[in-house]
């Protein structure tokens, strides 16, 4: 993907309570990541996850994928490169790589996760024209 206005970058250094015993980030702590970078995200395009939701609209997680080609570790900086990889009419895709900063912005991650977009009941509707408008 080229980099232009719709790629949002979110930063962290790696802290302690994130790893194992060796030191190495525990895989689930990834997704977490991922949800912290999609927040950013939508902030970055001008509206927040809570306005999303007060709007009716919610966007629950229904498919994810992750591959791991490096470990992050303890004190690690990382940043967290996030974009829209493909919107249908009642889900969203999020793509991420994650980039390892202390060693010189090495690939660490990719990785995506599919979101429904569904109402205040939990039924799959349309993404509305304004949330499109944000994504797009």
């Amino acid at each position: 993907m080229s980099e232009d206005k719709k790629v949002v970058w979110w930063f962290h250094r790696v802290y302690y309570a994130e790893t194992d015993a060796m030191g190495v980030v525990y895989y689930g702590n990834y997704f977490e990541w991922f949800e912290q970078a999609r927040d950013n995200y939508l902030r970055n395009r001008g509206m927040s996850y809570a306005e999303v939701e007060e709007r009716g609209i919610f966007l629950p997680v229904t498919e994810t994928f992750c591959r791991y080609l490096y470990p992050a570790k303890y004190g690690e900086e990382i940043k967290v490169k996030t974009w829209i990889k493909k919107v249908s009419r009642a889900s969203i895709v999020f793509g991420y790589e994650v980039y390892n900063l202390t060693s010189q912005d090495k690939l660490m991650t990719q990785a995506e996760t599919t979101h429904a977009c569904v109402n205040k009941e939990g039924k799959i509707t349309r993404i509305p024209r304004w949330l499109l408008e944000i994504v797009s």
